[in-house]
């Protein structure tokens, strides 16, 4: 589970823009402090209470915002999602070609209770559980945010940071602020490498996840079109609902026009097999015309189409 090789891919990217450019518990849960845990405080020695269904989130970070591409908002995936169950899905390293894999490395691993209890009892100590904060950063532009949200303690808590990690200069901003982005980056590098944080008999050994459900967005697009200097490849659509009618106009009015559907099921296992074949330049042959696609799997809590 720790991201060495090419971190994830959201973080990886990110990074490189700025350097270029500058439902409920399932367990009755207790009652969080009034006020939040401010950083550094430890909890009680009491367990904290969080959900225990395997649907149900607990904590994830994930980034948001930045000067991206709209197609990567829509793939985004978070860096760490940590569910009731114990199971803690994180972005796997990618190979550091072009074109890569159409679909990304997801993993899953599965956290002893006492390791989650560990984690939440961090996640107090760094200021989250049981607060709502936002820490901004001047002087960096175009930067991700860095967000944590955590359900337990008897609510759920969401603490971002704008740049976290990034150029930090605690002259920059207010001691507190400063003190308190401090605290989200050592957590962030905690849930980065939870087997040497916690120790492997407290983590177990991560393998691909089986992701149940894939939302897919669809434009009709000319291979020819693109000029990197790399011949793209194009593939039958095995599905029977051609791509022109999948889904539903997405983004209604804008252009090239764009359909959103969630395939599961017997039509995922029909489709796997061509998804796992193809990679960042494949197009796919439907009814006559030829359609690039955005792949997002669905994690556990999550289903259908955003709002736009």
């Amino acid at each position: 589970m720790k991201r060495t090789v090419a971190a994830t891919a959201a973080l990886s990217l990110a990074t490189v823009l700025v350097a270029a450019c500058t439902g409920a518990a399932s367990t009755p849960p207790t009652t969080p402090p009034a006020g939040g845990t401010p950083p550094g405080t430890m909890p009680t020695a009491e367990p904290i209470m969080h959900p225990t269904g395997a649907n149900e989130l607990v904590l994830r970070q994930e980034l948001g915002g930045g000067f991206v591409p709209y197609e990567w908002i829509l793939s985004n995936l978070p860096i760490v999602s940590i569910y009731g169950d114990g199971r803690v899905i994180t972005q796997g390293p990618r190979i550091e070609i072009y074109p890569g894999p159409a679909l990304p490395n997801l993993r899953v691993a599965r956290i002893s209770e006492d390791g989650l209890q560990k984690i939440l009892a961090a996640a107090a100590e760094a200021g989250i559980l049981g607060n709502d904060a936002h820490y901004d950063y001047p002087g960096i532009a175009d930067a991700p945010t860095t967000i944590f949200t955590v359900n337990a303690g008897g609510a759920t808590s969401r603490v971002s940071a704008y740049a976290l990690g990034i150029g930090e200069d605690a002259s920059m901003i207010p001691p507190a602020d400063a003190a308190a982005r401090a605290e989200l980056a050592d957590f962030a590098a905690k849930l980065g490498d939870l087997p040497g944080w916690l120790g492997p008999d407290v983590v177990s050994a991560d393998e691909p996840f089986d992701f149940a459900s894939i939302r897919v967005y669809a434009q009709a697009a000319d291979p020819t079109s693109q000029d990197q200097g790399i011949e793209p490849t194009v593939v039958d659509w095995p599905l029977a609902v051609p791509l022109a009618t999948f889904g539903e106009p997405f983004r209604p009015g804008a252009e090239p026009a764009m359909r959103c559907g969630v395939v599961a099921g017997d039509d995922l296992a029909t489709l796997r097999p061509a998804l796992e074949a193809a990679n960042q330049l494949t197009y796919w042959r439907s009814g006559g015309e030829t359609f690039s696609l955005i792949l997002r799997p669905l994690l556990p809590e999550e289903s259908g189409c955003p709002a736009e």
